[in-house]
């Protein structure tokens, strides 16, 4: 959208945001309540706001319904068929009530679920006191969408006994393997009975289900409140959502790839906060007295600071005592698995998440070296200027392989999910002289023609873009421009995710003149478009050498969302495609060819089959003996497949030259690199890559 008309749309927003409240009744002047304001706020801006507003009426009020039960019991424990029966008051009533900006539904919803989860805990405690009848034919059936809700509580307690005895079987079937094969190893070796084993299988079950159940039972209803705000945000589109403030200070830092802090990750152990990872290069690593393990009890600001008991605190929360600026220090009481105490003082840094940021290698085939670009996501960091970005580390990546003199670049964007549309293009033009990259459609306007503005080419020799079903957004844009210009051969699975539409993240307060924060809303303002006027929505990109993998037939892309937009076309851009290679046509036939006789690749697209297949089966035994005998036989059916994705590369990988001093220092990044040219070297689909690299040439030009 160009600068213009972003200054109007926020304008209006604030504008008309203004008049409503100005407009208001004179008792939501004087108390205005935030779940209402919000609600309000939230409405204005989809409406206003979004690529293709939905009418708020009756059809959406059931799929909001519809969407809210099953957000919270979407495998139909909780409520009985009578509660959902009594909610359907509301069926066609809740369009109303947000217009009306009432809460009626949520709030008789919300009040029964709490109900009955406190019901459900003496019946699991129940259950798991006693064994089961482990040679009584029956099944379950794991589809919420072919079961119904139990008819009252003894119904109710038969689904809890069926979905425990599942979890309990599954735990003892591979407790009871486990002693077969430690007999196997050691023929000295006391094998525990089937009595004390089943014992320890339903103490796991019950220690599981105790910790879905404090979970359930200590989140706030304003959590809940932002689960219903979703299941009204997801019915204009599959990306658009609410963000509570807490969530939004994580989806920037998952943008920026870095946060402030010390480098940890936590998890919620029924109250206490318990170290479950420490980030290999982080404040904490480097200090080395936190361990995996250890329970934070206390938080200080500073050496001197007065010490906050974290214990029962929300995660959340304390989370927010525990990060900080950097430079600054952070005292920590934490009771160590030896269930000693200690204080441990952490001056904060930025914490990289280093699997976040471009990466490259080189390889040599027939004497010619080639490099290879990993770029995991379109980072960038909207609240910091001169910060890195993911176009700024391509060029550095780029320049610092041109001077070791490869001969061709791959860029793989598997599992690359997308994210700054701006980066993406600048990375576009660094294998372009000059011409638009993207489209970009707001609503009704003009598309408006994004461009590449850095004249000239950083990289103009070969370039292979690898995909997979995972690549979307801001991939698909890269992949589709440089298909489009003949620039590059995409290579990789049928088609790409098939995300074509572009976010933004709108801070509520921005619009507001409110006390509390009241987060922000992701959403969906425009579509994007190749330049040859299809858009990537629904369709991604389709590879012009297409290679089977694991996700071939699963039900993963865009499509099998809901509420997604749909594929349309526009008036392709002006731009020059003229051949770049002398036989790209050639390459691609001569790739295709022989990759749909590779035995290897035959056989993995047997292997997502299969996957497909099990996907689809969602029905299981709940004898023992049944249980154990099905998975045998996908046991059996998995050797098959065991060693299906391993390959044996000719390749030899080895870091740029830049790098090499680095890691002779650094025996985390040493440790990092060794790990990923492992990776490199046993990937099939790398190998095919650098294979049709080595075949392309480059037009005289």
């Amino acid at each position: 959208m160009k600068k213009y008309i972003k200054h109007i749309y926020a304008l209006t927003l604030i504008i008309g945001l203004s008049i409503f409240y100005s407009f208001n009744t004179h008792q939501a002047d004087k108390d205005p309540e935030r779940d209402q304001i919000l609600m309000e706020a939230l409405r204005f801006i989809l409406e206003k706001g979004h690529y293709e507003p939905k009418m708020i009426d009756d059809k959406f009020s059931e799929a909001v319904f519809q969407k809210y039960i099953e957000d919270l019991d979407p495998y139909k424990r909780y409520f009985l068929a009578s509660d959902v029966a009594e909610f359907k008051k509301y069926y066609h009533d809740i369009d109303n009530q947000i217009i009306r900006r009432k809460f009626d539904f949520f709030k008789e919803v919300t009040d029964t679920f709490v109900k009955r989860l406190k019901e459900s805990k003496p019946i699991y405690q129940d259950i798991l006191k006693n064994k089961f009848d482990y040679d009584k034919k029956e099944s379950i059936n794991l589809d919420p969408k072919t079961t119904e809700y139990p008819k009252d509580l003894e119904a109710k307690k038969d689904v809890w006994r069926k979905h425990l005895k599942f979890s309990t079987i599954s735990k003892l079937t591979d407790d009871l393997k486990d002693e077969e094969d430690k007999f196997k190893d050691d023929k000295n070796y006391q094998k525990l009975s089937f009595d004390e084993l089943e014992k320890k299988a339903r103490e796991k079950t019950l220690d599981n289900i105790e910790d879905l159940y404090y979970y359930e039972d200590s989140t706030p209803e304003n959590d809940r409140f932002s689960i219903f705000l979703n299941c009204i945000t997801a019915q204009f589109d599959p990306h658009t959502n609410y963000f509570a403030p807490d969530m939004k200070k994580k989806f920037d830092s998952s943008m920026a790839g870095s946060i402030e802090g010390i480098g940890a990750r936590l998890s919620d152990e029924r109250g206490y906060t318990k170290i479950v990872e420490l980030i290999a290069g982080g404040p904490a690593y480097k200090q080395g007295e936190l361990e995996v393990g250890d329970i934070i009890t206390k938080v200080a600001q500073g050496v001197d600071g007065e010490p906050t008991n974290i214990v029962g605190m929300r995660l959340t929360d304390a989370i927010e005592l525990i990060k900080g600026k950097k430079g600054t220090t952070v005292v920590l009481t934490v009771k160590k698995v030896d269930n000693t105490y200690k204080k441990i003082a952490i001056v904060r840094d930025i914490v990289e998440f280093e699997d976040t940021f471009v990466k490259s290698t080189t390889t040599v085939k027939d004497g010619k070296k080639y490099g290879i670009i990993d770029l995991p996501k379109f980072y960038i960091d909207f609240t910091k200027q001169g910060q890195r970005n993911s176009a700024k580390d391509m060029r550095k990546e780029i320049e610092a392989l041109k001077k070791e003199g490869i001969e061709g670049l791959a860029i793989d964007l598997r599992n690359n999910g997308g994210g700054s549309l701006s980066t993406a293009i600048d990375i576009a033009g660094l294998f372009i002289d000059k011409g638009p990259v993207v489209q970009v459609k707001y609503k009704d306007n003009k598309p408006d023609i994004k461009n590449d503005t850095d004249s000239g080419l950083l990289w103009d020799g070969p370039l292979v873009i690898m995909v997979n079903e995972l690549s979307a957004s801001a991939s698909e844009i890269l992949a589709a421009a440089m298909q489009d210009y003949k620039r590059a051969i995409i290579i990789g699975s049928k088609q790409t995710y098939g995300k074509g539409t572009v976010q933004n993240v709108i801070p509520i307060n921005q619009y507001l003149n409110y006390s509390e924060d009241l987060g922000a809303l992701k959403l969906t303002i425009q579509k994007f478009y190749r330049i040859n006027g299809g858009s990537t929505q629904l369709k991604g990109v389709s590879s012009d050498i297409v290679m089977p993998d694991r996700y071939s037939y699963l039900d993963i892309a865009e499509r099998e969302l809901d509420a997604p937009l749909n594929w349309d076309q526009i008036e392709k851009a002006k731009y020059n495609n003229s051949d770049y290679y002398t036989n790209f046509n050639e390459v691609v036939a001569d790739m295709q060819n022989s990759i749909n006789t590779n035995p290897q690749f035959n056989k993995i697209d047997s292997y997502a089959k299969w996957l497909k297949k099990n996907q689809d089966n969602l029905t299981y035994p709940l004898t023992l003996k049944g249980y154990q005998e099905e998975q045998e036989a996908l046991n059996k059916e998995a050797k098959q497949y065991k060693d299906v994705l391993k390959y044996n590369s000719p390749f030899t990988f080895y870091s740029p030259n830049y790098e090499n001093n680095l890691i002779a220092t650094d025996t985390i990044l040493r440790d990092k690199r060794k790990f990923w040219h492992k990776s490199l070297h046993d990937d099939i689909y790398v190998n095919e890559a650098i294979e049709t690299l080595s075949k392309l040439k480059v037009a005289n030009k």
